[in-house]
């Protein structure tokens, strides 16, 4: 599936990652967390593969950045577009020829409520600031029996909210909203907006599969 649908330019805080800067992410309650820039522009590999071997039917992947993981699954002949707010993303979209749509994940999207897959990988549980919403938000654009593939915080239990900087050699960029959430706290906001838990992967890297079932099933 493609997409027509374009914005202006957009400038990001994550614009100095995907452009290669080494980075940090400053949250507002003082926990620090390293930004993986390599692996971001890197082809996808290692624990990306548990998402991509979930992925048998069209995904969408909302934060995409580079298109690491779109461009991965068009290789395995999945139809996938990105989306992305950013035009860094956008134009490393395009070197890469990974299909994405420069759009605001929350603004209107091709085919929702048809896609057999919504990714939301490296962290981007986090984009909005509320991760309700943005499973609210996944369920809209899934088919009924699609999947959210979503990585989370190694910590279960833990829901995090508040304000980040992106901090770079260059300095520190303005506070946004952001968000952190674990396997147990992601299933436990999961069920109101009819997504239910049923995969999970612990490791370097912690992933939850939330299956659409319908709100009240």
């Amino acid at each position: 599936m493609t997409a027509s649908l374009t914005a202006a330019p957009t400038t990001t805080a994550f614009d100095a990652v995907l452009r290669g800067a080494p980075a940090r992410m400053l949250r507002s309650d003082g926990v620090e967390v390293a930004l993986d820039a390599r692996r971001w522009r890197a082809p996808a590999s290692g624990a990306d593969r548990w998402l991509l071997d979930r992925c048998t039917g069209p995904a969408i992947d909302l934060g995409c950045g580079p298109g690491r993981l779109v461009a991965a699954l068009v290789e395995r002949g999945v139809p996938a577009l990105g989306v992305d707010v950013s035009d860094v993303a956008r134009r490393q979209c395009r070197v890469r020829r990974a299909p994405m749509t420069h759009r605001d994940v929350f603004a209107a999207l091709p085919a929702e409520g048809r896609w057999d897959h919504v990714l939301l990988a490296d962290g981007n549980i986090g984009i909005g600031g509320d991760p309700a919403r943005l499973l609210r938000r996944a369920a809209e654009l899934l088919r009924p029996g699609g999947s959210a593939l979503v990585e989370t915080d190694p910590r279960a239990d833990l829901l995090w909210r508040g304000t980040v900087r992106v901090r770079t050699p260059h300095g520190s960029g303005p506070a946004q909203p952001w968000a952190c959430a674990g396997a147990d706290a992601l299933a436990a906001l999961a069920g109101p907006v009819g997504l239910v838990r049923t995969a999970a992967h612990v490791g370097a890297r912690c992933f939850v599969e939330l299956r659409s079932v319908g709100v009240g099933s």
